[in-house]
This record gives structure tokens, C-alpha cells and sequence, in this order.
């Protein structure tokens, strides 16, 4: 039995009365996006319990709440799929499809979903000018992914860090600490460091 379908049996005591998605996530948002959001992995009481990319859980609160005061969300929440939330000019991307153990996708797990990210990434780059990377993890898959869709990769790789920016095969790449509890309780990640990042995305989408 997978990770995601034993949490979705076994369930959270504060979700026992709620059906599980269970299942694979797939990514979410506007599909003609400028901005594309690459985090980790559904939340195994988030989007492995609501079926939807980044909601459900405190990550995705901090992401919604961002995303709303730059305009770019209808709603400053992401509770459920059926809450009417809409992404204006956004698309959230997850590396890892299924929710792993402990949060930690395997090597294994990665190369099983890649093949899914880059058909994704493929259909909507069109449109896309920045990529917004939640996290060294996300930073990662998003070269990777960029790569299976047939783009090339400076060498040496441009490395992960907060307000780090690259440009790849004419996208922006920018790098922000992912919203995990584990970086907003600690204050390490901050609102305005994310709102800083996001204005950042915009302004260089502006600009072209």
C-alpha cells in the first residue's frame, strides 16, 4: 500500500468525517499562465486529502494569501476544489505528484512523476515568462522538467537561494524559500519576502 492511500484510509482525526482524494495530483491554475510555481508534493492532509494542488494545508494558505494580495488569486484561501478559487496568469506545478513519507520524495519517486511534469510544462510554456521555484527542491525539478521539454540548461546548473534569479532558454527562474511551517514559524520566510519575490516576478514579466 502507497504512502498517499494508507494516509487517505488511516485519515487525520480533524478530517475523519471527509473523503480522501488518494490519488495522484495534478498541477492547477490558468492554463495560458505567464508565472509557473513549482513546489514539492501534494501534502498528505492537503491536496492528497482535497484532490487540488496546494490546498488544504498551511503551505498552501501562506501561497494563497500571496498570490491574492498581488491580485494574481480570486480568493486569499484554497480550503477545497470546490471553493470557487480561480489563478489568474498562474499555474502551480509539483514535482512529485503523490504525497511521499514525511514530506521527502524519493529519487525514485521524482523520475516515476517527471515524465508527467514535462507533458505539463511542455503545454503551457507557450505563454510562460517566469518560474517561480518554491524551495531547492522545487528549483531542482523546474531545471529538470525544463530540460525533459527540450530546453537547454547553462552549465554549471544555476544554484538555489532566496532571491536567486537565472535565465533559461528565455525564462526568468526565481528562487524563494518553499511556505512550509518549517520556514514561516521559524520567520525565516516572511509575507514580505514573498510579496518582495512575487513583485519581483511580475516586474520581470512586465518588462518581458
Amino acid at each position: 500500500m502507497t504512502w498517499r492511500e494508507h494516509c487517505a484510509q488511516v485519515k487525520k482525526a480533524a478530517y475523519a468525517d471527509q473523503p480522501y482524494w488518494g490519488r495522484p495530483v495534478a498541477g492547477f491554475g490558468d492554463t495560458r499562465p505567464w508565472l509557473l510555481a513549482f513546489g514539492l508534493a501534494p501534502a498528505a492532509h492537503g491536496g492528497n486529502r482535497t484532490g487540488r494542488n496546494f490546498t488544504g494545508d498551511p503551505s498552501a494558505a501562506w501561497l494563497f494569501q500571496a498570490l491574492y494580495r498581488a491580485g494574481l488569486a480570486a480568493l486569499p484561501t484554497s480550503d477545497n476544489a470546490g471553493d470557487g478559487q480561480r489563478l489568474t496568469g498562474v499555474r502551480l506545478l509539483n514535482p512529485v505528484r503523490c504525497a511521499p513519507p514525511k514530506n521527502k520524495p524519493t529519487t525514485s519517486e521524482m523520475g516515476t512523476c517527471a515524465p508527467w511534469v514535462a507533458r505539463e510544462l511542455q503545454l503551457v510554456l507557450p505563454t510562460a515568462q517566469v518560474v517561480l521555484c518554491l524551495g531547492a527542491i522545487g528549483w531542482s525539478a523546474a531545471l529538470t522538467a525544463l530540460a525533459a521539454a527540450g530546453i537547454d540548461i547553462p552549465r554549471p546548473r544555476p544554484k538555489f537561494g532566496h532571491g536567486a534569479q537565472a535565465t533559461v532558454g528565455g525564462l526568468h527562474l526565481i528562487g524563494c524559500y518553499h511556505p512550509s511551517p518549517h520556514n514561516t514559524y521559524t520567520g525565516r520566510l516572511t509575507h514580505a519576502m514573498f510579496d518582495e519575490i512575487i513583485a519581483r516576478a511580475t516586474q520581470l514579466a512586465e518588462h518581458g
